[in-house]
Order: structure tokens, then sequence, then C-alpha cells
């Protein structure tokens, strides 16, 4: 049986390039001995299997079963050994990293002098780049070299790195605190997503004041700051305060634009924070400023000096293509949306096994989305099956609640009505089984249950009715929420005047846009 999705070693052989499968042949051929190894031949086998498959493997003579997990385990380790020394992987911080290393055998073999020459050289490159722990472990190791070579200078060398260490180890406190918090600000909103009540508002604020460390602003050097606003930004998101989100994000990558060296050491988070950026300027509304950010990161990323590696490839195609598709949700433009789909799905495909489930759900949510304004419910349906049928999505409860409501929405559209009465029951115990059953989402549920009871003539009047009861909740703190995944209200005034939702929304945009100018 296939097994190719959970073999690592079988995923990291087939992750390699051409280049790196030549070094990593060349570096196993360094040793005449290693030329008819069992693990250079399990390579060489992998290398052309389409999928893992450990019978062939067995068959082939290849390695004995006793024997495949220590060969399979000491061929993963030669692997990274090579991609180690491959120069593409050559960071600033296993740069430093290395560096450190020597610096330890130097010291090992007495050769004080020497082992503190490059540290010293290392810790000021790790202060550069802001690599503070590094530069924490490097003076760590300065003082047990200082300790042993007594020089007439002991007093003043003491003094300074004491004073060295003590700021690093503040500073690393501090960021170490904000980044805690950032990453369960993040686990929370990647649970049960946007905060659904007083009751959960109140936990919020109280979390992140009983978290957020005591600090100068003066003193914070690069990273700090970058956690900083990271940890700002996810709270911002989880109180669905999206101007504070776009005031963050902005310091964010504006920060990058500060420290442009830091873009090469950290393109992750530059990605990110022109990410949240976007979704902030989304969000508020704002085409034009989104337009503009979104041309400026396309620019950037497609830089020659830019990081390309797999794990850099796979976010900038996440991050560019999501947001080029919410270009065309501001407006409504959604023909033109829909056009962009089919090559976003092929390229989906080839990146699926670098990107979590989760955002290969949200791309599924946003092709349903993009098709419901354009009014083809059929290929709606067909992205959202692919949400509501994914048993392993343990992650976002927020996503496959309103997949579920638009599920229903579009049958009716769709005039698939004949199992309306089940997915209507299947929907109400979905959102009462993890506590979502909201206003919004009971009147709607509601309204296509009583569909069946309306006449034809009064059906108008049933869309300004609900319009009318829905319109209330549209600036409401908690349950505004909806209309972030579902734009309700537009949908039906396209049902009470007759005309595609995508002209509302672009209605909508327009005078939205000239009373802002």
């Amino acid at each position: 049986m296939s097994k190719d999705q959970k073999d690592n070693l079988f995923l990291l052989v087939k992750s390699l390039t051409k280049s790196e499968k030549r070094q990593f042949k060349l570096y196993v051929g360094r040793l005449d001995v290693n030329q008819d190894s069992k693990f250079l031949n399990l390579f060489n086998f992998l290398d052309k299997s389409k999928a893992y498959d450990e019978p062939a493997i067995l068959d082939r003579g290849i390695v004995k079963k006793q024997q495949l997990a220590n060969v399979k385990a000491h061929l993963y380790k030669q692997i990274l050994i090579s991609l180690k020394l491959n120069p593409s992987h050559q960071n600033i911080r296993s740069q430093i990293r290395e560096q450190l290393d020597f610096a330890s055998i130097l010291y090992h073999k007495a050769l004080y002098r020497q082992s503190l020459k490059i540290l010293d050289k290392a810790k000021e490159v790790a202060i550069q780049y802001e690599e503070k722990n590094l530069a924490y472990e490097i003076v760590e190791l300065e003082k047990i070299i200082e300790s042993q070579y007594i020089t007439r200078k002991i007093s003043k060398r003491a003094n300074e790195l004491t004073t060295q260490a003590e700021v690093l180890s503040s500073l690393n406190l501090i960021s170490s605190k904000l980044s805690n918090l950032s990453l369960q600000l993040y686990g929370i909103i990647l649970k049960s997503g946007y905060i659904k009540n007083e009751e959960e508002s109140n936990k919020i604020k109280a979390y992140f004041n009983d978290r957020f460390p005591t600090f100068y602003f003066k003193e914070l050097g690069f990273r700090e700051k970058l956690w900083l606003y990271n940890a700002y930004l996810w709270y911002s998101f989880l109180l669905q305060d999206f101007k504070n989100c776009y005031r963050y994000a902005l310091k964010w990558v504006n920060l990058f634009e500060e420290y442009p060296q830091m873009i090469i050491v950290n393109p992750v988070f530059y990605l990110k924070g022109n990410n949240y950026l976007l979704e902030a300027l989304f969000f508020i509304g704002n085409k034009q400023k989104f337009q503009d950010h979104l041309l400026r990161f396309q620019e950037v990323t497609s830089e020659k000096t830019f990081p390309n590696d797999e794990n850099v490839q796979a976010l900038t195609f996440l991050y560019l293509n999501l947001n080029s598709i919410n270009a065309y949700f501001i407006d409504g433009s959604f023909e033109k949306g829909v056009k962009i789909i089919p090559k976003i799905e092929r390229e989906l495909d080839t990146f699926k096994d670098r990107l979590d489930e989760h955002n290969v759900m949200i791309f599924y949510f946003k092709f349903a989305n993009m098709h419901f304004g354009y009014g083809n419910t059929k290929a709606c349906i067909y992205y959202l099956d692919k949400i509501i049928s994914n048993k392993s999505l343990l992650i976002r409860e927020d996503l496959q609640c309103f997949a579920r409501v638009l599920n229903l929405v579009a049958h009716y559209e769709a005039g698939l009505d004949h199992n309306i009465e089940a997915l209507l029951k299947s929907t109400y115990k979905f959102l009462l089984k993890i506590n979502d059953l909201y206003e919004v989402q009971k009147e709607l549920i509601a309204f296509v249950k009583g569909l069946q009871d309306i006449y034809p003539q009064d059906l108008k009047q049933a869309f300004i009715n609900l319009r009318e009861t829905l319109k209330k909740y549209e600036n409401h703190p908690f349950e505004r929420r909806a209309f972030l995944y579902l734009d309700v209200i537009s949908w039906l005034e396209s049902k009470i005047q007759n005309v595609p939702i995508g002209e509302v929304i672009r209605k909508k945009f327009l005078e939205k846009n000239k009373l802002n100018s």
C-alpha cells in the first residue's frame, strides 16, 4: 500500500533539487566504501520511485527487513548533513553557529586567544543581525574562556561581559514572552476564529494584559519590536479591530524597511507581515492601498536577491494568491475573479505537501465564495463539500461553520431543495455541537427553513424583512463576524433588486469611496 504521504524519508528525497541530489552523491562518493552501500542504493531506488513502496524495497534485496529502519535513519541523517553543507542552505544563523563550533573546538585544544578572536567576530555579526540568543551563547562561552585565560585586563573584561550578558538576557526574556503571547493568540484564532461574545472578549483582554511584559520601547531592537507588533496584531484580529490590525501590520512591514538586511535573514516574517497588512486592508475595504501594497509585495518577492527556498516559495504562493483573490471581493468583480481559480488550483496541487491543510481549506472557501458571487452555485457547492467532508480538519471551526451556512444558501439558490431539510438539521446540529450558533445564523437558518411556506408573490417581502432583521447586526461587536465570511446583506439585496451580487457590492464600494474621498 502506498504511504508516500506518510514516510518522512521519501518526502525528503522527493523534495531535493537536481543540484542537491548531485551534491549528496558527491558527498557520499568521497569514500569508496560508500559506492555500493545499502543506504545509497536505497536513495537511488526512492529517487526513481513515484510512491513509497516498502515491499518493493525488500523484493529488490536492497536491504533486509530487520535492517530497513536503521538504514532509513542513516540515509535520512546523511541527506541532512549533505544539505547542511550546501551553500544554498547556509544562512547567517548557520554561519554564526559554525563559528561558535569552531571556537569551542579551539577552546578544548587550549587555544584560548584564537577561540576568543573567533567569538568576538561571531558576536558582532550575531548582534548586527539580531541573533541575540546566539549572542548570549557566545558571551557565556567567552566568560568561561576568560575565567581560564587570565590577563591583566580581566577586571575590565569581566565587567564588560557581565553587562553584555545581562542586557542580552533581559532582551531575550522580553522577546520570549512576546513570542509566547503571540503564539498563544495565534493558536486561539486558528482553533475557533474571532471572539463570539462579551465573555470571550473579556477573557482575551485579561489573557493579553496578564502576559504582556514590562519594557522600555527605546531599548527594544528589531527582534523584540517584531514580536511586539506580532502580538498586538493577533490581539487586534481576535477583537475584530481591523484598523489596529492595519496599524500594527504596517509597523511590522515598515520595520523591515528600516532594517532591509533582515528581509534576507527573516524572509518568512517579511512574507507574513505583508500578508496580514493586505488582509487588514481587505477587511477595511481600501482597494487603492490594497493594490499598492500588493504590487510592492509582488515586486520585492520577485527580486533575484529575495530568498527562494522551498518554504519561502510555498508561503509566497500562498500569500500572493490568497490576496489576489481577495482583491476581487473588495469591489465584487467576481466575473474576473473566477477566471484565475483554475490556474491557482493547478499550482495549489504542486504545493499541497508544503502547505498546512487549513490553508488549502481557506482556498476552497474563497473559491466557493467567488463562484457564489458569480452565480455559479454548483461550483460553490463543489468546493464547500471539500471542507465539510474533511473529517481530519481539527482547526478553523469558524471556517467549517460558515461553509455549512453558505452551503445551505447555495443549495437554495441552485434549486437543490430536495434534501434541504436534511442539510438544515445537520447544519443546526453541527453549530450547536461546537457552540457557534448565533443570531445571524439562527435568522438565516430559520429563513431557509420557512421558504417552503412562502408564496412566490410574498418572496420579495420576505427577503426585505430578513435584510432589515440582519442589518441591526452588521455593526454588532460580535455578530458582525458572520458578515466577514458571507456577505448575506448583499445577497439579500441582490434578490430584492433582482441583480447579480457583484453589482450590489460594486455599487456599495463606489459609494463608500465617494464618501471617503
